[in-house]
């Protein structure tokens, strides 16, 4: 869209307010609204806010930023406020003061990426399947550790009862401009899945932002409570958020696919997959960035936690898609909704692109059932383990080369500086487990 086209729309459809929206380090939805009258002042990006009191952005004797606004973003929110007056969002990149690009800005950092892609005449697009849990709240208003149902893998009513508040959020969603291709309750009980189509990396990394915050409203419409927390749960399958990839050439063709080659997957594919593979360790760290994460990592729930491919089965970390041609791709299975999206793609594609620059290689696929598969089976297959947990992560990527110039020196020292200190309070913490374990027999 262009600048008067958006006025227009926005005159047109009584729209009121414009929020400015980007995300900090921690990939939050963080926003600056503004009237109509400073509309255009917008669009111009002269809209300024205090970075001091962004997690990861500015220090205080420096905290003046430029909100950049991508116009492609512009969408008026399906719900009308007082007066019948409407709100829309942008999305903006962060810039200094003086015009140039803010180091610290997420956005920024992958769209580094999709330049270094285009560098090589490539094309990354990426379609993630985003899992939440829907929980009951009190007369108050507090979350209750109660799942809005008992279903499980695709049920239906009346075993699903969260069916009403999906179907109200794939509307939103659409009318948002998403295309929805599938909507389904997930394993777990209160636990659910939507699905929208593929996109190219810095679109694919708005809309996980954007479906996160619409999940969230509609649900709280529904008098729920919505969260992408990884393992709510003990004991059920944890929330993931599988990512597909492939790379398409300046002509649009895929390029992970070679009709002639094994497994018809190109060299390129594979190489990919190799890079994915050789960073996974490091990879993990911003993917899976949450304490809590490796909950979910663990074996047993069906989330991977074996460095390897297949084409077959879903044990191991990365999976082929049976389909070929325009279809092929590759399935990143470890990330999850809690990540920063567009750090985690900034970071996966730096990972597969390094994969092809240097021509690593994927190895044999595995697959057997990984989850089957004894110590010895696995060395023997050459399969090595993520992390176990988050601190473990965080010295991978602390070592990794590939992965820290991707975030750029800025946003590397504060996320790492950010999630030590989340370690650091999680393990000074004496947690119920403790307790019920040694308090009697000790």
């Amino acid at each position: 869209m262009t600048r008067d086209e958006i006025l227009r729309l926005s005159d047109a459809e009584n729209v009121r307010f414009l929020r400015l929206q980007f995300t900090d380090l921690l990939g939050v939805i963080k926003n600056v609204e503004v009237p109509r009258s400073q509309f255009e002042k917008a669009l111009d990006g002269q809209i300024m806010f205090d970075g001091s009191s962004i997690q990861g952005f500015t220090r205080i004797e420096e905290s003046d930023m430029l909100l950049v606004p991508d116009w492609d973003t512009f969408r008026i929110n399906p719900w009308t406020s007082k007066g019948d007056s409407r709100v829309a969002r942008m999305i903006c990149d962060v810039h200094l003061p003086d015009g140039a690009p803010f180091p610290g800005c997420p956005r920024l950092a992958l769209k580094r990426q999709v330049e270094r892609a285009t560098a090589l005449g490539l094309t990354m697009v990426a379609g993630p399947e985003a899992e939440f849990f829907l929980f009951q709240k009190d007369e108050t208003g507090a979350t209750l550790l109660d799942t809005h149902d008992v279903g499980g893998y695709f049920d239906l009513t009346p075993v699903d009862r969260g069916e009403e508040c999906r179907r109200d959020i794939v509307i939103v969603l659409e009318s948002m401009g998403f295309e929805v291709e599938a909507a389904h309750h997930e394993v777990a009980p209160g636990q659910h899945e939507i699905d929208f189509k593929y996109s190219e990396a810095v679109a694919c990394a708005d809309n996980v932002s954007t479906f996160r915050f619409v999940v969230k409203k509609v649900a709280l419409e529904h008098g729920l409570h919505a969260t992408f927390m990884p393992k709510p749960i003990f004991g059920v399958n944890g929330s993931g958020m599988h990512v597909h990839m492939s790379l398409l050439s300046a002509n649009g063709e895929n390029t992970f696919f070679d009709e002639n080659a094994k497994w018809q997957l190109s060299n390129s594919a594979l190489s990919y997959i190799g890079g994915l593979l050789e960073h996974a360790g490091a990879l993990v760290a911003i993917t899976n960035p949450l304490v809590n994460s490796y909950k979910r990592l663990v074996p047993g729930f069906e989330a991977p936690t074996n460095v390897a491919w297949s084409e077959k089965n879903r044990s191991p970390l990365v999976r082929v898609p049976a389909r070929r041609g325009m279809s092929t791709r590759c399935e990143l299975r470890m990330p999850d909704p809690s990540c920063n999206p567009y750090l985690a793609l900034a970071c996966m594609m730096a990972a597969g692109l390094d994969g092809i620059e240097r021509g690593l290689d994927a190895g044999e696929p595995v697959n057997k059932n990984i989850f089957t598969m004894s110590e010895r089976e696995k060395r023997r297959h050459k399969i090595s383990q993520l992390p176990a947990d988050l601190s473990s992560a965080l010295d991978k990527l602390e070592r990794n080369k590939v992965l820290q110039e991707a975030l750029g020196e800025h946003i590397a020292s504060h996320y790492l500086a950010a999630k030590r200190q989340e370690w650091a309070d999680y393990i000074s913490h004496v947690h119920p487990w403790e307790q019920e374990r040694y308090l009697n027999g000790y």
